[in-house]
């Protein structure tokens, strides 16, 4: 298969899974991570390291992480929200750490319960901590819209910055669209600036909702600036807990064929995507998403419900 332009980081078992009722049993869970990395999907975020209170869903993260080593080339990603969380992580085998944190103070607050300032120190620690064997993510929550303050400064989000950056120049950073009220013209803004201020950072994502429909016009806007990492969720699961009014991922299907589309290669085949993604949005208590999933199954007679 042709080597990807774009890196797909699918986080349908994670942002996609976590606000479903229902536990989904973990073999399943097993079974979604399999059928994803044979369509072509490395990089794949399987889970979080929180509080099994506050996420039951996520609470069998360690069983997913011991079944990843069984498949090789896979790399699995975790996210954590907390210093405590995130040395779990590590004594467990992560090897790829997120860590996330919000530009607004509300929104951090009602997500992991802390000012924005005590994130930046715990993050400051994890840094510290982080094996040599290692790679580490930061996702930035809210740096287009707060869904208690409403619309997101550029500048509040460049200042965070300015405060985690120099710790490790060489992480993967994300900028993300939590509400999912971005629009093309902002996304690419707010990457240009950040690019150009940091021009010592290698590796932008991107992370959109599609809770009005933009999803895959704010990728496509942050792919214009340069940016070649996109998290997708497979069937557009999705809609963060913490987050009121947002719904799913942008879809992992759609994006695949607007790239593909485009001439652009993801590395994922399309044909073997559809049928785990029909698969997903059938799960009971999920929130799905997306246009390509429909289409496709409509176009070969196939049933995708």
């Amino acid at each position: 298969m042709t080597s990807p332009d774009v890196t797909l980081v699918e986080v349908g078992p994670r942002d996609g899974f976590q606000g479903i009722g229902p536990f989904i049993p973990t073999q399943n869970k097993i079974a979604f991570l399999q059928r994803l990395f044979a369509a072509g999907l490395r990089e794949i975020e399987i889970g979080s390291y929180v509080s099994a209170k506050a996420l039951p869903q996520m609470a069998d993260t360690p069983e997913l992480l011991a079944a990843c080593t069984a498949v090789p080339d896979l790399s699995p990603r975790v996210l954590v929200p907390s210093l405590k969380h995130a040395l779990r992580a590590l004594d467990d085998g992560v090897t790829f750490p997120t860590f996330v944190l919000s530009v607004s103070e509300s929104h951090n607050r009602n997500n992991v319960k802390r000012h924005p300032d005590e994130s930046v120190g715990e993050y400051l620690q994890i840094v510290e901590a982080l094996p040599d064997n290692a790679d580490l993510r930061l996702d930035l929550s809210t740096c287009f819209d707060c869904p208690f303050e409403g619309q997101v400064d550029e500048e509040a989000v460049l200042r965070l910055l300015e405060k985690l950056v120099p710790a490790m120049p060489g992480a993967e950073i994300c900028l993300c669209d939590t509400t999912g009220k971005a629009e093309p013209q902002q996304v690419e803004r707010l990457f240009s600036m950040a690019r150009a201020t940091f021009p010592q950072v290698d590796r932008w994502a991107v992370h959109a909702h599609d809770t009005y429909g933009l999803g895959l016009a704010n990728v496509y806007a942050a792919y214009r600036t340069g940016v070649r990492i996109v998290d997708a969720s497979f069937a557009g699961l999705g809609g963060c807990p913490f987050a009121p009014g947002a719904t799913g991922n942008v879809a992992t299907e759609d994006v695949v064929w607007m790239f593909h589309r485009m001439g652009i290669p993801t590395g994922v085949d399309l044909d073997d995507l559809i049928p785990v993604a029909c698969d997903g949005a059938g799960i009971r208590g999920g929130q799905s998403g997306g246009r390509v999933r429909a289409a496709i199954a409509a176009r070969t007679s196939a049933r995708c419900d």
